[in-house]
């Protein structure tokens, strides 16, 4: 501990490298998401390495990094609190093409891309939706949320996976 507050980098890292399990364990214990567990940790284990040197000992290091857990969960908690889930609601827009046959099979899809998002797990849903609903750049969606950006390119790309076994095989439409 005295090393790695002295700026020891091995002594750090193998700070880190000893308590994650035990970080690991506290965030998914209290958030329950496997993927806000994990965002949780790293930023746990961010903050003890850019707040060593705050550590007085007047309590345990465990007791000190427990805090600092649980604050990062409260923090992911709350950035999710604020991006809402929302609905996708039924597209009332008159379809350019005339016609009903067409119509009714994008009504169907549209059916179907609600039913694949619900069953994503709702980080890479909001992911998809930003990015290839409304146009977002994965900078923006960083920005927004919090994640890094590959963080919401990875989350993209399994969505995007996920919503392609769910949907099935298209046949292509003339």
């Amino acid at each position: 501990m005295t090393r790695a507050k002295d700026g020891d980098p091995q002594a750090l890292a193998a700070l880190c490298e000893r308590h994650a399990p035990r970080v690991e364990r506290t965030a998914r214990h209290v958030l329950r998401n496997e993927e806000d567990a994990r965002d949780a940790s790293q930023e746990a284990l961010a903050s003890l390495c850019t707040k060593l040197g705050q550590f007085r000992g007047d309590a345990a290091l465990t007791t000190w990094l427990h805090r600092l857990t649980i604050n990062a969960c409260r923090d992911v908690a709350q950035r999710r609190l604020r991006r809402p889930w929302e609905a996708l609601d039924e597209d009332s827009r008159v379809s350019p093409d005339p016609s009903p046959a067409r119509a009714a099979e994008l009504s169907e899809l549209r059916a179907e891309l609600r039913e694949g998002l619900a069953t994503l797990p709702r980080a890479q849903a909001d992911v998809i939706l930003l990015a290839d609903a409304l146009g977002y750049t994965f900078r923006e969606i960083s920005d927004a949320s919090g994640m890094p950006v590959g963080t919401a390119k990875c989350y993209a790309h399994r969505g995007r996976v996920g919503l392609r076994e769910h949907l099935g095989p298209r046949e292509p439409t003339a």
